[in-house]
Formats: structure tokens, C-alpha cells, sequence
């Protein structure tokens, strides 16, 4: 199955095709590009693969957290081919798709997403399994959260796995949390937290895995044309205009 993965949801735009011979990507630090450069980069991959618009059989975008506006440039562009190709459209979880590929670490894993105001999108992990909610939240919530959960995991698998696009900007805050004691518990060993050395990707390729491997395309998956991306969060115009 020819199917196109296209990961907006950060300022890191990445896509990964994936054909019965093999698997294209491309990963960009764009910034704010993404609009500008998406259809021309994915025209390339599609001539680099020998494959024309119409063999795309389906669709998948982030579903969310992640940038307002690259988001809805991603559902934006997924729609589009969607509707024109007549191929399925289906989106999945940011933050399961960052935490994917970690499913064999031992301890916990925490996937961080800047969400402005000193707050994280986060939600905790564990050999693969969510154990939290979504979160948007700030780093004394989540360590608290971690703390809490790093009870139950055997003392010689307590080291919790950041990554992330913003996992550095938390490892700080998580570190000063955990040296000074969290909630009133004692304090915890500095060494913790663990920082993904490659954390600053972009995550296409495990949204193609998912893609591939957990049937996405089945008809409780498959997302309506007119529904949009999952945000956490009210954008900041949504709540000036309650605000008024």
C-alpha cells in the first residue's frame, strides 16, 4: 500500500512515502516554511519514488498536539489529497507518535512539546502503554506526575526518557524539580531524566509505522473530511474573544 505521512505538527516538517519497494523521507527545520515548501518537496519524493499522484492509496497527518497553525496546515494538505485522489484520510496522536519508538526502554518515557507560557504538551509512557492523559501543562504538574508514577518502576529502571522537539528546554526545569524535592518528597537523583540525544526530529516515519502496522485505515479510523485537529488548547484569539 503507497501511503503518504506527513508530520506538521512542530516547526520540524518531515514526510515519509512508503511503497511496497521502500520508504522516501525528507526533515526540515522549517520554522514557519511549511506552507511554502510541503507540496513542492512532496512532488519530489513522489518522482524520486516513480510513483504518480494517483497511486497514493492513503493519507495520514498528526492529529495533535502540536502548532496551531501547523496542524491545520497539515489537515489542510491531507484533506486536499484525500478528497481529490479518493484515498483515506486518517490522523493519529503526536505524542504516540514520538513516544513510539521508545517502547523497549526500560523506564518511562515523557515526549515534550513546547506549548508556550512555560508549559509542555506531554503525556507519560511506559513499554509502549500511555499511562497518563494529554496533557498541557507546566513542569511542576509534570514532575509531579512522573514522581508519582517512577513509585511503582523497579528501582534499576527509575530513569525517565525525555524527547521531544522542546525536551531540553524541560530537562532543565525537570532537573532543578527533582534536585530540590517535588510536592514535599525527597529529593531524587539529578540523573533522572535522560535527554533522547536525537530528540529534535521530525516524526513521520513513526506516524508511517503506525500507518502500516496498526491498521489505520479501518472504518472506525478513517477521519471525516470536515473534522480537524485535536489542539489541547484554545488558541489565545478563542480566548480574548470569551475573555470579551
Amino acid at each position: 500500500m503507497n501511503i503518504l505521512a506527513l508530520d506538521t505538527a512542530t516547526s520540524i516538517l518531515s514526510l515519509a512515502l512508503g511503497t511496497d519497494r521502500g520508504i522516501w523521507s525528507f526533515e526540515a527545520d522549517a520554522g514557519p516554511r511549511h506552507s511554502e515548501i510541503l507540496m513542492e518537496i512532496l512532488d519530489m519524493m513522489m518522482k524520486t519514488a516513480g510513483l504518480k499522484p494517483g497511486d497514493l492509496e492513503g493519507v495520514v497527518c498528526m492529529q495533535g498536539p502540536g502548532s496551531f497553525t501547523g496542524l491545520r496546515i497539515g489537515f489542510s494538505a491531507a484533506k486536499g489529497l484525500a478528497c481529490s485522489l479518493g484515498i483515506p484520510l486518517a490522523s493519529a496522536p503526536t505524542l504516540d507518535c514520538i513516544a513510539r519508538p521508545f517502547s523497549s526502554w526500560p523506564g518511562l518515557v515523557l515526549p515534550l512539546m513546547d506549548a508556550k507560557k512555560n508549559r509542555y504538551f506531554t503525556a507519560l509512557y511506559r513499554g509502549g502503554r500511555r499511562l497518563s492523559g494529554y496533557m498541557d501543562a507546566e513542569t511542576v504538574l509534570i514532575s509531579e506526575m512522573t514522581f508519582q508514577a517512577l513509585s511503582a518502576v523497579p528501582a534499576a529502571e527509575r530513569r525517565v526518557l525525555l524527547t521531544g522537539p522542546e525536551a531540553d528546554l524541560a530537562k532543565r526545569a525537570l532537573d532543578t524539580s527533582a534536585a530540590s524535592g517535588n510536592g514535599g518528597s525527597p529529593p531524587l537523583q539529578t540523573d533522572i531524566f535522560v535527554l533522547d540525544p536525537e530528540f529534535r526530529r521530525g516524526w513521520a516515519r513513526n506516524l508511517l509505522d503506525i500507518a502500516k502496522n496498526v491498521d489505520i485505515f479501518n472504518n472506525n479510523n478513517i477521519i471525516d473530511t470536515q473534522s480537524g485537529p485535536e489542539y489541547l488548547r484554545k488558541s489565545d484569539a478563542e480566548l480574548l474573544f470569551q475573555s470579551g
